[in-house]
């Protein structure tokens, strides 16, 4: 047998190396199953529109991070349920809120929201 031909047996079965690169993976966040939980996680963020954002600046309104999750909470929940545009009432703000996109779509206070008459929604979530 001419030596340049000769090439090492592999030290470990290959299932083992798989495995063994499976953990790997797991532990750099590089498997399948955490890419997937980060994605939807992600997916049950809202997003402010434009128009949200500068309605919720002029207005002076501010949401803390807390009150924002549970928000995002709820419109999960709502989306579940079958709705696709809602009406959230706080204590201090009136949200329109597309949970179909989860998108916030507009913002007021809560004094400008009751002279208001709100169309094309099909859900409230009232967190006060």
């Amino acid at each position: 047998m001419d030596k340049s031909t000769f090439r090492p047996i592999q030290s470990q079965p290959i299932a083992t190396q798989r495995l063994q690169q499976k953990k790997s993976n797991q532990v750099n966040g590089n498997s399948f199953s955490f890419h997937f939980q980060q994605a939807i996680q992600e997916n049950n963020k809202l997003v402010l529109s434009k128009h949200a954002k500068d309605r919720l600046e002029q207005r002076g309104i501010h949401i803390s991070e807390n009150r924002w999750e549970q928000i995002e909470g709820k419109v999960q929940e709502a989306k579940k349920l079958g709705i696709k545009d809602s009406l959230v009432l706080l204590d201090n703000a009136a949200l329109i809120v597309s949970a179909k996109n989860n998108t916030v779509i507009t913002a007021m206070d809560r004094q400008e929201a009751t002279s208001q008459i709100f169309t094309n929604i099909n859900g409230t979530i009232v967190l006060e």
